[in-house]
C-alpha cells in the first residue's frame, strides 16, 4: 500500500515538474467514487496523459476494466512504465493514437472525456456509439481554469479564446441534447456528466 502512494506522489510530482495537467484532487475523488457507486466495470478513457486517472480508477474498483487513448508519445510511453509499477497491465489497455482516428466496437459503462478541449464534441460524437444503454460520459475541465466565466476581452490570448469558445459550445450542445441530460458539478475544473433521458 505504501508503494502505492509512493508511486502516486511520484507520478503528481512528474506531472508538476512537466506541466502535465492531470485531474485535481476532489475531481478524482468524485470520478473514482461515481466508478464504486456505479459498478463501472468498462471505461473507456480519451486522454490518457501519463496514467494517472486511469490508475486512480482501476486502483478504486477491482472489476474495472480500462481502455485509455493518448496521441502525445511521450506521454504515451510514461504511461506504459506508470501502469507497469502498478502491474495493472491487465486491467488498462493503452493505445496510442488521436482517439478521432480510433473506431472500437466493444461497449463502455463510461466514457471519460479529458483530451484536447477543443474537441470534447468531436469526441463525444464520435465514442457515443460505444456507450452501454445505462452507460454515462463524463467531461473534465468544463470551466477551463475559470477562463470560460470570465469575460471575453479579459482572456489573454486568442489561442485560450478560441478554446474558451468551443467549450461554451460543447455546453450548449450538453445543455440542449435531446437524447442526454447532463449535470455539470462544481467540482475540481468542473465535471459533466451526462446520461441518456428516461
Amino acid at each position: 500500500m505504501n508503494e502505492s502512494l509512493n508511486n502516486i506522489k511520484e507520478i503528481k510530482k512528474y506531472a508538476e515538474e512537466e506541466n502535465i495537467p492531470i485531474m485535481q484532487e476532489d475531481g478524482i475523488d468524485f470520478l473514482t467514487s461515481f466508478i464504486v457507486k456505479k459498478q463501472i466495470k468498462n471505461v473507456l478513457e480519451i486522454g490518457t496523459a501519463i496514467g494517472y486517472s486511469a490508475i486512480m480508477m482501476a486502483l478504486a474498483s477491482e472489476d474495472t476494466h480500462i481502455t485509455t487513448i493518448e496521441r502525445d508519445e511521450v506521454r504515451y510511453m510514461e504511461a506504459l512504465k506508470n501502469i507497469k509499477k502498478f502491474n495493472l497491465e491487465n486491467r488498462i489497455t493503452l493505445i496510442f493514437n488521436d482517439a478521432i482516428n480510433v473506431n472500437l466496437e466493444d461497449q463502455y459503462d463510461l466514457i471519460f472525456i479529458d483530451a484536447a478541449k477543443g474537441k470534447n464534441q468531436a469526441f463525444f460524437e464520435h465514442f457515443e456509439g460505444n456507450l452501454t444503454r445505462d452507460g454515462y460520459i463524463i467531461t473534465d475541465n468544463m470551466y477551463f481554469h475559470g477562463y470560460v466565466s470570465m469575460d471575453e476581452e479579459s482572456i489573454p490570448s486568442k489561442n485560450i479564446l478560441g478554446i474558451v469558445r468551443k467549450i461554451k459550445d460543447y455546453t450548449y450542445f450538453l445543455e440542449n441534447h435531446m437524447v442526454y441530460k447532463t449535470t455539470i458539478y462544481n467540482i475540481g475544473d468542473g465535471i459533466a456528466v451526462t446520461e441518456r433521458r428516461g
